[in-house]
């Protein structure tokens, strides 16, 4: 059933929401990149709080006027309306009142959600309210999608993705240094306006398959995923809108295999798959290579301590250190050194030297900045100046077997 719908043979209704889905997880992947790099991730969740009396409102409106109340483009055109008010409020409070942004957006969205859930107890004591179905907008509801919902939601992902990539580069020089992005001739605030329009939108066209709640999951789970992979915005772009379509099209497949679970929160479970996936097999910031380099690192402390105190004529007392230095043949069982291992610790000591006179001598300032107690002196200094710091020392004195 599963592999029926990930090639889209489950039929019409079916293939129509993991379209419209994979379409929606790429908008929103790149979207929220930049609201994700511009530090604005909360903002997304006050415009998805906010939509919910824009949707209400919307069907009252549409019904009082004899017109159908479940008619999708005019309950997003009344979301919209709301998300944007809502946005204006957020931006309002945070300019002109003393609260912060967080503060801002927190009392936004509980109003707004507050009022919406209001409007709905409304609506379900109106007489044509009882069949109207929005509460599938609080978590999405895909049931009975049509042709033209579908295509809505598709050309509004299109759209949406369009003007983020006409605006990809003044967007991310505003999200990475916004003062450098004014003094180049941007207008920053015109460039936040644009980036919150972009969250709005992929907000508004995302009621019908994942819903309001669950809509920011959307936003910046991809984004935060591909930071895991690269540094580059462009790539944590690419990378965002990859792991959003696929999020979308695999959990809205997984939902049309097993129609009892919801599309809407599937999708949110999958995006957060990869963010597991990510989150510990990232080659560079992913847990599992950070417990690696750890591991190296402190492999590498304890070889260089045992050498040095094998330099030294010192018992070594520490298990893990006695048996790197066996593994390594630079040490017998009984910590006595190998021929290898008294080579390897007369080095080792007399790097130290070196090093200390290196951090001694202010002709050497730039060098000594890097001495970590690890690192190859011949890395940093040339062999000249290794010679001449040995002349300086001595003579190379051997190690007590």
């Amino acid at each position: 059933m599963f592999w029926d719908a990930i090639f889209l043979q489950l039929g019409y209704n079916a293939t129509l929401v993991t379209i419209g889905a994979c379409f929606l997880g790429i908008a929103a992947g790149v979207t929220g990149t930049f609201l994700f790099l511009r530090k604005r991730a909360l903002v997304s969740d006050a415009i998805s709080h906010a939509t919910l009396p824009g949707v209400a409102l919307a069907f009252i409106i549409m019904v009082s006027f004899g017109l159908d109340g479940r008619n999708l483009i005019g309950l997003l055109a009344g979301s919209a309306v709301s998300a944007w008010f809502g946005l204006l409020c957020v931006s309002w409070l945070t300019r002109f009142t003393r609260l912060a942004e967080d503060a801002a957006i927190g009392a936004v969205l509980s109003v707004f959600f507050g009022f919406g859930i209001v409007l709905l107890t409304v609506i379900q004591s109106m007489s044509a309210g009882r069949q109207a179905g929005l509460e599938g907008f609080l978590l999405g509801s895909t049931a009975g999608m049509l042709w033209n919902d579908a295509i809505i939601i598709v050309v509004g992902g299109a759209l949406t993705l369009a003007i983020v990539l006409a605006y990809r580069r003044p967007m991310e020089m505003v999200s990475f240094d916004p003062e450098f992005a004014a003094a180049s001739g941007l207008n920053v605030a015109r460039i936040d306006l644009i980036i919150m329009w972009l969250a709005m939108a992929v907000t508004v066209v995302g009621l019908k398959i994942v819903g309001l709640i669950l809509i920011v999951a959307m936003l910046i789970i991809p984004p935060v995923t591909a930071r895991f992979w690269t540094d580059r915005t462009d790539r944590v772009a690419l990378i965002s809108g990859g792991v959003g379509g696929a999020a979308g099209y695999l959990g809205a497949a997984l939902s049309a295999s097993a129609p009892s679970l919801p599309t809407g929160p599937i999708i949110v479970l999958v995006s957060f798959a990869f963010f597991a996936v990510s989150l510990f097999f990232a080659p560079n910031r992913g847990v599992l290579a950070a417990f690696l380099r750890h591991r190296s690192f402190q492999r590498r402390v304890h070889l260089r301590q045992g050498l040095l105190a094998l330099a030294q004529g010192q018992p070594i007392y520490e298990a893990l250190t006695l048996k790197l230095l066996r593994n390594a043949d630079l040490a017998r069982a009984d910590g006595v050194a190998t021929e290898t291992g008294r080579a390897r610790a007369a080095k080792a000591l007399r790097d130290e030297k070196r090093w200390e006179i290196v951090r001694a001598d202010q002709a050497f300032e730039g060098a000594a900045a890097l001495y970590d107690g690890l690192r190859e002196i011949e890395t940093v200094l040339t062999s000249d100046q290794i010679q001449e710091i040995d002349q300086r020392i001595g003579g190379p004195k051997g190690v007590l077997s």
